[in-house]
């Protein structure tokens, strides 16, 4: 009687296989996205870019509440081929909201924002008052 022992390292490539696939489909089928965003100060406003390809400027909503700049919008993509012996559909959907407490020295009456080439850039300038020198020399009497 032949006997062998037990292993149970056994399977462990099989299943980290499919523990991968699962990741890898269970990602690709979720509907949200959440899109790059590459910020900075400058002297006289914030910047904040999101990278936002094949996402009209129609889809796209930006908006200040509670001290936040909430950007938000959706995706639709949708690529069909039709041949003679040939049909193939794919597409993709999905939201996001990505939100950004805004400074005090932020002047929110000013912020506006651009869509170009799929880069979404909101420039949130600064109030007069905070461009004034922050360092205040005070005499000694």
């Amino acid at each position: 009687m032949l006997t062998t022992r037990y292993n149970p390292n056994r399977y462990y490539f099989l299943n980290s296989l499919f523990d991968e696939w699962e990741q890898k489909s269970r990602t690709e089928s979720v509907s949200d996205f959440t899109p790059s965003v590459n910020s900075r100060e400058g002297e006289s406003a914030y910047h904040i870019e999101v990278d936002l390809p094949g996402v009209k400027k129609e889809d796209i909503s930006v908006s200040v509440e509670d001290g936040k700049l909430i950007i938000s919008g959706q995706r639709a993509y949708k690529d069909e081929v039709k041949e003679e012996n040939y049909y193939k559909v794919e597409s993709r959907f999905g939201k996001f909201t990505r939100s950004f407490a805004l400074p005090d020295e932020a002047d929110i009456e000013q912020i506006h924002a651009s869509s170009t080439d799929g880069v979404l850039e909101v420039v949130v300038p600064k109030l007069e008052s905070a461009l004034v020198d922050k360092v205040k020399k005070i005499e000694i009497k």
